[in-house]
């Protein structure tokens, strides 16, 4: 099988990572071929530094006429992402796409829609999902030795940004720029492993999202929310980038036990009988079930980002599964979405949202948006980071 040539669509922070590894030759089956980089100065850097067999484009129609590549990699500011995916797909190119999928589920979902469309291979680039840990989790969930779940708990605060961070760009942590703050810069791998784990999302959600709080940022740098899922399960997640130290804990409690992640380590407590049987047969008045912790083997190592690229490719070349199929970026937005929403209309949000209405509420949000004229240019060729 031919290797496939693969051109990636901005070489700003994360792109540059890409095109690294893939130079280095740690993804079999793959060299990349083109790049594309809309700054002039990063361009001309770029053509004096890489290899010559790469050829670099400043123009955005001459990269996907150029037939030089057979898949790309999107690793541009998040509201491109969706743009340049459907065009990939018109011109017959498999795509990996960057977190997040894009900045509201309308352009996302249009996107779905030009992958199905197409035929091609489409991932996301859900590097998390290469963690040992939560593989094994989900495979924990997915056999049913948790048993059903009825709460899950997630705190993320290890996102400590300071002023200068968000100083350093006029397009950082602005609605025109980026399209939110903590939720769609930092958090779209937690959302993402929260329903990818549960094989679950919330029927209705209730956030309080909190916009400059801690720095000087027209986004959300704090949010809380609240969901509830259909089984009648809850869950909360709370997150921030004004936190030190920052704490990750991941508690998820069905009725044959519970699993903690946190530091790096899963920890297991497994109910001897269910929960359920437990209270139906018990006659003594105090008392609770018999526990056993339990140790679960985890093997492998976290491959992240080739891990990632390297499944995409045998996607490609050898009908291999996906890990982060691209269609499934929509649903980590739309908790992001709907944590949001919810905030500006100070009320419950049921799923799926009202995409139209997010829409309206952002459009005016970006209109009002800090980030001045001579910087929204920068605000589309910058890579967002993490």
């Amino acid at each position: 099988m031919k290797n496939i040539r693969i051109g990636i669509i901005g070489v700003g922070t994360m792109g540059t990572r890409h095109m690294n590894y893939l130079q280095d030759g740690l993804i079999n089956g793959a060299t990349v071929t083109a790049l594309y980089e809309t700054t002039k100065e990063r361009a001309e850097w770029l053509k004096e530094h890489v290899s010559s067999e790469i050829e670099v484009f400043t123009d955005e129609d001459a990269f996907f006429r150029s037939g030089m590549a057979d898949a790309v990699i999107i690793a541009t500011p998040h509201y491109d992402h969706s743009k340049l995916a459907i065009k990939a797909f018109e011109h017959g190119l498999h795509v990996l796409c960057e977190k997040p999928a894009g900045v509201y589920t309308k352009q996302v979902r249009e996107m779905n829609d030009a992958a199905q469309a197409s035929g091609k291979v489409f991932s996301m680039m859900y590097n998390q999902r290469t963690n040992p840990l939560y593989q094994k989790l989900r495979e924990l969930i997915m056999d049913g030795e948790l048993g059903e779940i009825r709460r899950i708990n997630w705190i993320i605060t290890t996102w400590y940004r300071s002023q200068s961070y968000y100083d350093s760009g006029g397009w950082r942590a602005t609605w025109a720029g980026e399209g939110g703050g903590v939720l769609i810069n930092q958090c779209p791998h937690q959302l993402d492993l929260w329903q990818w784990m549960t094989g679950m999302m919330p029927e209705r959600i209730r956030a309080f999202c909190y916009f400059g709080k801690h720095r000087e940022i027209e986004v959300e740098d704090e949010v809380t929310a609240f969901t509830e899922y259909e089984n009648g399960a809850t869950g909360v997640f709370i997150t921030t980038t004004g936190e030190a130290p920052g704490t990750n804990r991941l508690e998820i409690a069905g009725d044959r036990g519970k699993v903690i992640v946190e530091n790096g380590k899963l920890h297991f407590w497994r109910l001897r009988v269910p929960e359920p049987e437990f209270n139906r047969t018990y006659q003594g008045g105090f008392g609770s079930p018999e526990c056993w912790k339990v140790d679960i083997p985890v093997k492998g190592e976290e491959t992240a980002h080739p891990g990632i690229t390297q499944n995409f490719v045998d996607a490609i070349r050898k009908g291999t599964a996906l890990l982060a199929p691209g269609e499934e970026g929509i649903k980590g937005l739309t908790l992001s979405n709907a944590m949001q929403l919810s905030t500006w209309l100070d009320d419950w949000v049921s799923l799926p949202i009202n995409e139209d209405l997010y829409y309206q509420h952002l459009q005016e949000k970006m209109k009002n948006s800090s980030v001045k004229k001579e910087n929204k240019s920068i605000a589309l060729k910058v890579e967002g980071s993490y």
